[in-house]
């Protein structure tokens, strides 16, 4: 299994190294009139991924804050009440 796992990372950075290679043209990145930025589209191309990337793990960091705080206020309250013991069930026939 560890031999498959490397040979698909092997497969997909090869396939990364072709494209970026294959992808050296500059290209202009107009922002306001009179400014741009020229850059290898490789290199544009991983800007806006990595931006987009960051921008998704910020998305859920107020979810994840949320849950936790709801986590230990959950196990706070469980704490403080003893457990409620519950009739046992005769088998089902």
């Amino acid at each position: 299994m560890t031999a498959l796992t490397w040979a698909i990372r092997l497969i997909i950075f090869s396939f990364l190294v072709v494209f970026a290679i294959q992808n050296t043209d500059p290209v202009s990145l107009h922002f306001l009139p009179d400014q741009f930025w020229q850059a290898p589209l490789v290199i544009v191309l991983l800007a806006f991924f990595a931006g987009g990337a960051i921008m998704g793990v910020l998305s859920v960091l107020g979810i994840l804050y949320r849950q936790r705080r709801e986590i230990s206020r959950l196990k706070r309250a469980a704490g403080k009440n003893p457990p409620v013991d519950v009739p046992e069930l005769p088998p089902a026939v």
